[in-house]
């Protein structure tokens, strides 16, 4: 079955990223691809907004693309009752072609594995007629293997007791090793026969389809055994005999299991200390599959197009892990490595979501109402209306066709959007500054830049202000970063108040000028982090780099 091909965004991801992914996932899905929208990370509001407006579901959501158990396991081919016989095993793998087998009991659960170098090593070790009795091998076990059939019934679930002969010698020599309870084979002389019933045997094997005479039936029966008849020579039959043994003999029940989520890196590591051939997986004690070693030599990685970003910070955990198909784009080249050539479509618009209607309509892909709707959403959302400085004419020009056929107003519905991701009343502080929140590297420094745009800046940091400031200096600490900044933008007022939390400020301060407050810098007519706020820092940075 065919891995999927996932197409997804970045971190805390935007509504352009959410809904870039899902209309070039269904562009992808046009052109007969197995594409799946995804999304690394939680929906925002005005996202939920958009989806729930056109009725179109969340992307699936993936924390990370490292390679688990789940990814590298193969279906079970064979499973076996502890008390089946290895004679029934070894059918079984054979059918299936498989070399190992789990062990489980009535409810699933794994006792064991057993593998066909147990079954080598059990043909080798018996070398003479084995005892079946320390083996807790059972009368209808021994009939199974031997495709018999019943001359004189008896209790067929009780356990052999003695030892197994093979009535070649004289009578006389039947009576001194033959004992009670002992299971002798033998062929269709009537007088030898009847000698074994003499002895106390507690089962006699008729071979070569010999059939039980009446005197037989009356002395088996007078004496309480059993007999039972074998197409098979005695030859055969004796050697069928030592596959009689019950599995759980041969099994071994000291396993080594992983779990479906195990990481493939934590599987390699146990593998080199075990070196065991094949290993299970089980959930709930149930085994699900099975993992041979030779999977994790060459592993078969994820398939992924990435959208709305092209930094290896901004993307998924485990990228390096994946197969990075495409890039599209519309942001900075962020310097992460393929590699191999890959596809990438890389516009300098004002949203991803302009570049994925634009490829729609450049191969003639008919759109749905939906997933028109939920692409112009993105542009909006990511161009606030239009009024960032990274919007372009494309943009207003895409966003036009496509609100013809989503069925609604560029303006009244891109109030809509933004209305509904500007609402962050009952919002813990720290999921505000996680909302928007984006990773750079710049020079030396590692920098988060968090934004959210509102109605009414002024009024949200008057009631806000002193625990927005203190949640970002939390995730700042949290995470690692030398400088966490977050952008409030007031689309009405078109102007933004940067938020700082860490080191170093003079950085800011060559960047945007002097502090309106000890944490806060006011930026009039800056509305894009993309365009205003990160290369400001940027050409910052390589300053004092010169100083």
């Amino acid at each position: 079955m065919a891995r999927p091909l996932y197409v997804i965004g970045h971190r805390n991801p935007d509504t352009d990223s959410i809904c870039a992914a899902i209309g070039y996932a269904h562009l992808k899905q046009a052109l007969g691809e197995k594409a799946v929208a995804a999304r690394a990370g939680k929906i925002n509001a005005e996202t939920r907004y958009v989806l729930e407006r056109f009725g179109v579901e969340a992307p699936v959501l993936i924390t990370d693309l490292y390679p688990r158990a789940r990814d590298i396991m193969s279906p079970i081919a064979v499973t076996i009752h502890p008390d089946q016989t290895i004679r029934e095993l070894g059918q079984l793998m054979r059918e299936s072609s498989g070399k190992s087998a789990a062990v489980i009991n009535e409810k699933g659960i794994l006792l064991g594995i057993v593998s066909l170098g147990d079954l080598a090593r059990r043909y080798f070790e018996e070398l003479e007629m084995p005892d079946l009795a320390s083996a807790g091998v059972t009368f209808q076990g021994l009939l199974a293997v031997l495709d018999g059939r019943i001359e004189v019934a008896g209790n067929m679930d009780r356990t052999v007791r003695g030892k197994i002969w093979i009535a070649a010698a004289k009578a006389e020599t039947f009576r001194k090793l033959i004992g009670e309870g002992d299971i002798a084979l033998a062929g269709d002389r009537d007088e030898a026969q009847l000698t074994l019933l003499e002895c106390g045997i507690d089962a006699l094997v008729l071979t070569g389809n010999a059939r039980a005479g009446n005197a037989l039936r009356e002395a088996a029966a007078s004496r309480g055994t059993m007999v039972f008849r074998t197409r098979y020579d005695t030859y055969t039959a004796a050697r069928l005999i030592n596959q009689s043994i019950p599995v759980r003999v041969v099994m071994q029940d000291q396993v080594v299991s992983f779990r479906p989520s195990d990481l493939v890196s934590d599987i390699r590591e146990t593998t080199v200390r075990t070196r065991f051939r094949n290993y299970p997986v089980t959930e709930n004690g149930r085994i699900i599959g099975m993992i041979n070693r030779d999977r994790l030599i060459v592993l078969e990685r994820e398939k992924v197009i990435l959208v709305d970003h092209n930094e290896k910070t901004q993307a998924v955990a485990g990228i390096e892990e994946a197969h990075i198909i495409e890039i599209i784009d519309h942001h900075r080249l962020g310097g992460l490595e393929t590699g191999e050539p890959i596809f990438i479509r890389h516009d300098p618009v004002g949203s991803t979501s302009t570049i994925v209607a634009s490829m729609h309509w450049h191969r003639n892909v008919e759109m749905p109402q939906a997933i028109a709707g939920v692409l112009l959403a993105g542009i909006l959302s990511d161009t606030l209306l239009f009024k960032s400085p990274t919007s372009t004419p494309q943009d207003v020009e895409m966003a036009e066709r496509l609100a013809l056929v989503a069925g609604v107003g560029v303006q009244e519905f891109g109030m809509a959007v933004v209305r509904a991701g500007s609402r962050f009343n009952g919002i813990e502080p720290e999921e505000i500054i996680r909302y928007d929140l984006k990773e750079f590297q710049i020079s030396d420094y590692r920098v988060s830049i968090s934004q959210i745009s509102v109605m009414d800046a002024a009024d949200m940091l008057a009631n806000r202000w002193e625990e927005l400031s203190g949640a970002l200096s939390t995730v700042r600490q949290k995470e690692g970063y030398d400088l966490a900044l977050l952008m409030v933008t007031d689309i009405m007022q078109e102007t933004t108040h940067l938020l700082h939390a860490g080191r170093p400020v003079s950085l800011l301060r060559r960047a945007f000028g002097e502090e309106s407050t000890d944490t806060t810098f006011v930026l009039p007519g800056t509305m894009s982090r993309k365009k205003q706020v990160v290369p400001p820092l940027v050409e910052a940075a390589r300053a004092e780099e010169l100083v």
